[in-house]
């Protein structure tokens, strides 16, 4: 206790401009602190979006599950949709990360070109907007979570954490809602149309598919079928 007060009447002492900037300092290392912490299976984490539903009071339903109770065929079609070199690179896709910065410095409109690493750590600690801003702090906490997380527990909280509609965070959740089935005993179809909503679950509703969106599960549940050497990594 005696430790603890001294370095909180240290703090206290230092003059109010040092104390300011010691918030940012701190708010970018707590990420850095955390990562080694979710690396741990019974930790389940949150994303800052479900931390905005609980404080504005909105409530959402997230419920986890372990990796071995998710539908293998889900995190085929997930990951063949969001993040086909998944098992092959270590967070970040370095090539597609090239090319998107030569489109942009041209001025020709970009892919998305996040990584499953990187969705996962925006998600976590990150928000939404799209800006440099987020996306340098975004490459080096992906490496470091693709270097202290293993591909497994990666694609567990990349898959518990995800939003698939409004107020629905997680596969179990996501899976209940839309089709009425736990992750565990999701089909072929409902995996596909599950995985092409994620880069827009709101406007996207995979329970209710326009037409652009079924041709799109087609193609993602086609290529899902043939992604056994892309999920080596996953199921050894």
């Amino acid at each position: 206790m005696a430790r603890r007060s001294g370095w909180f009447a240290r703090l206290k002492s230092r003059p109010l401009w040092q104390r300011i900037i010691l918030v940012p300092i701190a708010l970018l290392l707590l990420p850095y602190l955390l990562i080694p912490l979710y690396a741990l299976p019974f930790i389940h984490p949150i994303s800052t979006l479900m931390l905005r539903d609980a404080v504005l009071l909105r409530g959402y339903d997230r419920r986890w599950v372990s990796f071995d109770n998710i539908a293998p065929v889900l995190v085929q079609s997930v990951l063949v949709s969001e993040d086909g070199q998944f098992c092959f690179h270590g967070g970040v896709d370095w090539g597609e990360m090239r090319m998107l910065v030569q489109e942009t410095l041209r001025g020709e409109s970009t892919r998305g070109g996040s990584t499953i690493p990187m969705q996962t750590v925006k998600n976590l600690f990150l928000w939404n907007s799209r800006s440099f801003v987020r996306k340098a702090l975004e490459l080096p906490l992906a490496v470091t979570s693709s270097f202290v997380w293993s591909k497994q527990r990666m694609m567990e909280i990349y898959l518990n954490i995800a939003e698939w509609g409004p107020g629905i965070y997680g596969i179990e959740a996501a899976a209940q809602y839309h089709f009425k089935v736990p992750a565990s005993k999701l089909t072929a179809r409902q995996a596909a149309l599950l995985a092409v909503s994620l880069p827009n679950p709101i406007d996207r509703v995979a329970s209710r598919p326009g037409r652009g969106l079924r041709q799109l599960a087609s193609l993602i549940q086609r290529r899902a079928k043939n992604s056994g050497d892309y999920i080596k990594c996953l199921y050894n």
